[in-house]
């Protein structure tokens, strides 16, 4: 399609949205756009429809078909509801959870979505006010819901909003109902076929009877209680970032006995602008700069925080130099399944029935850990309805240690299906205490997992190119990589591609080609080399950006040799970035 034909086939789209079933302010923004010699917001609003990924729908807010809005969001609404009527149609009534995070829009959105559920006759259950994302898929399942819905945008900068799909089981849908859904939102020939007009008699609001229940079901979570107890005034500064964990994380902290939380004042004021920080992503130092300045000031034993929508999990601590650094994503999953292999075997819990979870992206040393330990790994897809899809193929038949990804996402309990700051950052605080308890900080303990099980580095890069040229030019680097694969990785031969779409591995060195075992394709690419380092490549499923993650391994004989150890691999890391031109 040339230029001339995209414009013209989104001017016809964008004039739907000036009928009357559309309101002043929106019809008022696409004139604006239609009138507009630049067509470029117009293009961008109106050049597809936003569509499910790893993460749901999300998008920037404003008029279109690919804008966050009461009408996409109606749309995708009134398709769930027909899916829910058709799919569980046996039942007596049906019921749904609503929930959502502090971005604009967000309490506005998540109305909107109770009232068309209710006005298909669907029951809501619709949190009274901003709650964290876990809760929703708490909620779910201890109400005995069909499905559910959150509207957030997660991490992501406060243009965006978001909406999220759940299913019976409290996680993120996945196929076949994914693709259902989508097949019956596109049914819907035109918005004035959404039930806008909501039925109050099947909203119920629900909020604190929620909180307490989840909270005491967290605290069943601790493996070291008397620890707890003893390293009580342990000093922990916590930020939520200008989110939902505001009151739920220090609430649940407390419940495990610790009761020195520092806060920083500023970024607990709830807010979808994010106004202390350019984005509210805890893997960023300038979003942690704050909590960092008021640990210094208290000299914290750990800095904690969480994203708006509290799924996300931030850790700070001191490094050998005895300066506060930023923990990895990689680091924190790898730090949490030692600590729940680990404690669970001194404390005699392991019967040889246990599992962990990560994703493919996510570091190759939990596999060595889990190896040692005689615990089954699963590898899995990057998004945790991948993790939540192994813990339901598990239930009734293995328990659940723990599970995560390198996105700062971890889930320690099998009573959520998604990723959990609310129970992760009492877990974090409770290993700082078991550490402090054996003489060691928490650098210690990273150091010596690495010395145990070897030493590995990890280095996500995102290279971001919005809008539709930015689209073509992400699948035509994945083309490139596909067509033209890398023969070797800073001198050391590829030994190994996996390659998800096609869900095969190749063995270079013999030509051999085999399955993949997954349960689904994926657009991920993956190569191994001689000497350990794997790189995988993969477009956002949520985000206008292709992600490179690059590892690097090797060993550790000394804990002196930390610090040389990570500027030697952040040396290979530079090298390998460059040779893959990002």
């Amino acid at each position: 399609m040339n230029d001339q034909e995209l414009l013209a086939r989104v001017t016809e789209k964008a004039r739907l949205w000036l009928g009357e079933h559309y309101d002043a302010e929106t019809r008022a923004q696409v004139r604006a756009m239609l009138d507009n010699e630049d067509k470029t917001d117009l293009i961008e609003s109106f050049y597809k429809d936003l569509e499910f990924g790893t993460g749901g729908l999300r998008g920037i807010m404003g008029a279109g078909s690919n804008r966050m809005n009461i009408y996409t969001v109606g749309a995708a609404t009134q398709g769930l509801a027909n899916y829910l009527l058709e799919n569980f149609k046996n039942l007596e009534q049906i019921k749904v959870v609503v929930g959502h995070d502090v971005r604009n829009n967000s309490r506005l959105f998540a109305e909107t979505v109770a009232n068309i559920f209710s006005a298909n006759g669907i029951k809501v259950f619709l949190f009274e006010s901003a709650r964290p994302t876990p809760e929703v898929s708490y909620a779910i399942r201890l109400l005995g819901c069909q499905s559910g819905v959150n509207i957030t945008a997660s991490h992501n900068p406060k243009e965006y909003n978001g909406y999220k799909a759940y299913w019976d089981d409290g996680a993120q849908v996945v196929a076949p109902h994914d693709v259902n859904i989508i097949d019956h939102v596109n049914r819907i020939a035109s918005v004035a076929e959404i039930k806008f007009d909501g039925n109050p008699d099947l909203i119920e609001i629900i909020g604190e009877e929620i909180d307490a229940q989840y909270i005491e079901q967290i605290h069943t979570l601790s493996l070291s209680p008397e620890v707890d107890k003893r390293q009580h005034d342990l000093k922990i500064v916590y930020t939520p970032i200008h989110g939902t964990g505001r009151y739920m994380v220090p609430r649940s902290i407390e419940r495990w006995g610790f009761d020195n939380i520092i806060h920083v004042p500023e970024q607990d004021v709830m807010s979808g602008d994010f106004p202390t920080v350019d984005s509210p992503n805890p893997e960023n130092a300038s979003a942690m700069a704050m909590a960092i300045e008021k640990a210094k000031e208290v000299q914290a034993d750990i800095v904690l925080a969480s994203d708006p929508d509290a799924d996300r999990i931030g850790v700070v601590i001191k490094n050998t130099r005895g300066e506060y650094a930023l923990v990895n994503g990689n680091q924190i999953v790898m730090i949490f399944l030692y600590y729940l292999m680990a404690r669970n075997r001194e404390l005699g819990l392991l019967t040889g029935n246990e599992y962990i979870v990560k994703t493919i992206v996510t570091t190759e040393t939990i596999r060595r850990i889990a190896d040692k330990l005689g615990i089954k790994m699963y590898d899995c897809f990057t998004g945790f309805k991948w993790i939540a899809t192994v813990m339901r193929e598990n239930e009734g038949k293995a328990r659940y240690l723990g599970g995560g990804e390198e996105s700062y996402g971890f889930l320690p309990e099998d009573f959520v299906r998604d990723k959990d700051s609310v129970s992760s950052i009492p877990l974090m605080c409770e290993i700082a205490a078991w550490a402090k308890e054996k003489g060691m900080t928490m650098n210690d303990i990273l150091i010596d997992i690495y010395k145990t099980y070897g030493y590995s580095k990890e280095r996500g890069i995102s290279v971001v190119r919005p809008g539709k040229s930015g689209a073509d030019e992400i699948a035509a680097m994945m083309v490139n990589f596909r067509e033209n694969p890398l023969k070797e990785i800073d001198g050391s031969p590829v030994t190994l591609i996996k390659d998800y779409q096609l869900l095969q591995q190749k063995d270079v060195t013999t030509g051999k080609v085999t399955p993949l075992d997954m349960p689904a394709k994926s657009n991920v690419l993956q190569y191994f080399t001689a000497d350990g380092t794997k790189v995988s490549i993969r477009p956002s499923g949520t985000e206008p950006k292709i992600k490179f993650y690059i590892e690097v391994h090797d060993t550790l004989d000394d804990a002196a040799n930390y610090d040389a150890k990570n500027d030697w691999a952040d040396e290979k890391l530079n090298r390998i970035a460059r040779d893959l031109g990002i």
